[in-house]
């Protein structure tokens, strides 16, 4: 009987890698992840869960199932309304949420030490923070990146920025970089991070924290003009926009292998 339960667990594991690999992959080489994604994912992704919680485990659990994927659900939807998340990026956790509600120790065992008490009862959550983690060191890449870029090029970053919030120069320079607009037209990948406003007194220019798809095109066109004009510089603020997909699948890879990053931190600390 316990065979039967450590094969639906390997089988919910291995269905939450193939599907949140592939979705890492189509949002890296396209910026989308088909719909069909997820609507193979949820449903494959419940049903095996709720076979193996009705047949070894009590109605509690069952319950903290309900809990687990409702406040990871919640958690989705408010990053993606706030502009955190992408739409795929909510999807993602709250399909990893009806697979792994909780960390399947009849499987796997960290490389550091004992589970979470997060990771026990709220796997998403642990997969999440992780992931947050990553993104967070990709900052700190990019920032040491500028800070290096200022200095031998003897450059200031936001001369042009002046009325700008502090806040939102912070959020430019640990998430993109200048380069040239020609090389920003060229590599879809990247988007601009900052936009050009024309009014009758000439033009303003405005940095864009959160760049959209439907706008990238349009941005890079005006910037270019401008550029042509020599009302700017050919270099401006952009981002490489990495997927946060890649992110939460990294972060389920090593809250599964290694662990709750937070949780070891505190312990290490402690």
């Amino acid at each position: 009987m316990y065979i039967l339960q450590e094969l639906l667990s390997i089988a919910r594991t291995a269905i939450s890698l193939f599907f949140l690999v592939y979705a890492s992959w189509s949002d890296y080489k396209t910026r989308e992840v088909s719909n069909s994604v997820w609507m193979f994912y949820a449903p494959l992704a419940l049903a095996l869960t709720i076979t193996e919680l009705i047949i070894y485990e009590d109605f509690q659990t069952l319950q903290f199932y309900g809990l687990s994927f409702g406040l990871t659900a919640a958690l989705a939807i408010v990053l993606f309304y706030a502009g955190g998340f992408g739409g795929a990026d909510a999807k993602a956790l709250m399909c990893l949420a009806l697979a792994l509600p909780f960390y399947p120790q009849n499987i796997f065992k960290p490389i550091f030490k004992e589970i979470s008490p997060i990771a026990r009862t709220l796997f998403p959550l642990t997969v999440f923070n992780n992931s947050i983690l990553l993104a967070a060191a990709t900052a700190i890449y990019i920032l040491l990146y500028n800070v290096v870029w200022h200095k031998k090029s003897g450059k200031k970053l936001f001369e042009e920025f002046k009325s700008e919030p502090f806040g939102k120069k912070i959020l430019v320079l640990i998430t993109g970089y200048k380069m040239p607009i020609q090389k920003l037209k060229e590599k879809w990948h990247l988007y601009p991070m900052e936009d050009i406003e024309e009014n009758p007194e000439g033009f303003k220019r405005k940095l864009v924290v959160i760049p959209k798809d439907e706008e990238r095109n349009a941005i890079i066109e005006r910037l270019e003009k401008a550029a042509e004009k020599e009302k700017i510089q050919k270099t401006v603020w952009a981002t490489p926009g990495l997927p946060m997909l890649i992110f939460i699948t990294a972060g389920l890879i090593i809250a599964l292998f290694i662990g709750d990053i937070i949780w070891i931190c505190i312990d290490l600390v402690l």
